[in-house]
């Protein structure tokens, strides 16, 4: 997790976390004193936009939500895009983060990278932010952390698989995009993104994973977190060629003023204080 830091006091009780895509803006508020997140929304664009038409709409977020335009102890960002990479702690080294990043991501020479240290495997992640939303966030707000949306994704399916004794398949679901993460014994073996636009764009995807790690479809157990309902077509797919799925559960222990879609939606963003 990085950190930007500004001499600022506060006294508040609320913290925010804002998840950046460029599909969307996603923010949460959590009251620390009650335990209770007391905002969840989500602001989804029907097109993609460019980091500084991200930037626009923050702002105009910032202009018109009520809600968002209350003191905060703490921000947070998180960013969700496909610019990033794991890399075990033992190869890293912070002279060659743009290296680490060029052979399965487009970056310009201008890019800012950034890293988060994951500790529960002792594993770096290696990304890009968007340096004009920290800039604004920090000129906003002073103080405040942001860190990728997988690191947290990977931290928080890891302590759930910390005593399992069976691999498991986790397959968590964007608009655009979903996130294969595979744990054996509570070890990390896999994580990747993948871009889709059909179900059978998701299938082939899942089944390619499974096939290359050797996983047999009759067997392995497939959890599912994010945007997927029962009801949907790619998990009508799925269970098509998968016998054991079931849906995950953030296990969180905060109050809701209004419940989220699900048990298992929002799982990084709500994972993120």
């Amino acid at each position: 997790m990085e950190k930007a830091t500004k001499i600022q006091y506060k006294q508040s009780h609320l913290d925010l976390s804002i998840q950046i895509s460029l599909n969307g803006l996603s923010f949460c508020i959590l009251n620390k004193e009650a335990n209770s997140i007391v905002y969840l929304e989500h602001f989804k664009k029907d097109r993609k936009l460019s980091p500084f038409d991200a930037l626009n709409y923050l702002k105009h977020l910032f202009n018109t939500e009520e809600a968002l335009q209350k003191d905060f102890n703490n921000v947070h960002v998180v960013y969700v895009n496909e610019l990033a990479t794991i890399v075990p702690k033992a190869l890293f080294n912070e002279e060659y983060l743009a290296d680490y990043l060029k052979f399965n991501s487009k970056i310009l020479k201008s890019d800012f990278i950034a890293y988060d240290n994951l500790e529960i495997n002792d594993s770096v992640c290696v990304y890009v932010p968007y340096v004009n939303v920290n800039n604004y966030i920090y000129e906003t707000f002073g103080n405040f952390t942001y860190n990728h949306y997988s690191s947290i994704l990977i931290d928080k399916i890891l302590q759930l698989e910390k005593h399992a004794d069976t691999v498991k398949l986790y397959v968590h679901v964007n608009k655009d995009h979903f996130e294969i993460v595979v744990s054996d014994q509570g070890k990390l073996v896999l994580f990747n993104s993948f871009e889709y636009s059909s179900k059978e764009d998701f299938i082939y995807y899942i089944l390619f994973t499974m096939e290359q790690l050797q996983l047999n479809p009759e067997k392995l157990n497939i959890i599912l977190l994010g945007d997927i309902e029962k009801e949907s077509d790619l998990y009508a797919i799925l269970y098509k060629y998968i016998r054991h799925i079931s849906f995950g559960n953030r296990a969180d222990t905060y109050k809701y003023l209004n419940n989220p879609k699900s048990d298992y939606s929002d799982f990084t963003l709500i994972h993120s204080f």
